[in-house]
């Protein structure tokens, strides 16, 4: 379940020998590390970036578990975290977000997705009020993880603490 997984990732992190880790995750991965930082904070958290995450809530989740066999799909981490969206982001860590808009995905196979959309999560479901900044980006929710338009945004987002506009000399 959800708890059990903040719990689980606080706990990893606090094993990591540094000073500073920052954390990206994906989808509902994002969701987690937001949800930890509400509840259980470990000391060396820097910066935080999600990737495609439905961090106020996901239609395409939701409706995945009404369709039979759904739940199970899920799995219990993303009935959780879908209970309760994110609310506005007042946490002291700067936090940036990454969108998809290239419809292209399975999410668009159980519900239909406010455009534009990743092809799993509207970019409007990224939106949280009080991060330090949102991109969207031309990709689909996979192509988040594979690109290296994001990897190189990523590594200006824990570098600077928001993303880059311009275009890199």
């Amino acid at each position: 379940g959800l708890d059990e997984n903040i719990r689980s990732l606080a706990g990893f992190i606090q094993t990591i020998d540094a000073d500073t880790v920052h954390l990206v995750g994906h989808s509902l991965g994002g969701v987690l590390i937001l949800k930890m930082l509400g509840s259980t904070v470990p000391e060396n958290v820097g910066k935080v970036v999600c990737l495609g995450s439905p961090l106020r809530g996901s239609r395409a989740g939701g409706r995945m578990q009404e369709l039979p066999g759904g739940k199970i799909l899920a799995g219990k981490s993303l009935a959780q975290a879908l209970e309760v969206s994110l609310a506005d982001w007042t946490g002291a860590w700067p936090v940036g977000v990454i969108a998809g808009s290239r419809g292209v995905g399975l999410g668009r196979l159980v519900e239909q997705l406010d455009a534009p959309h990743d092809g799993t999560v509207s970019v409007s479901e990224t939106r949280l009020p009080g991060i330090s900044d949102h991109l969207v980006l031309p990709l689909n929710h996979s192509g988040l993880l594979l690109s290296p338009e994001v990897a190189r945004q990523v590594d200006y987002f824990l570098s600077h603490g928001r993303f880059q506009r311009d275009q890199p000399a």
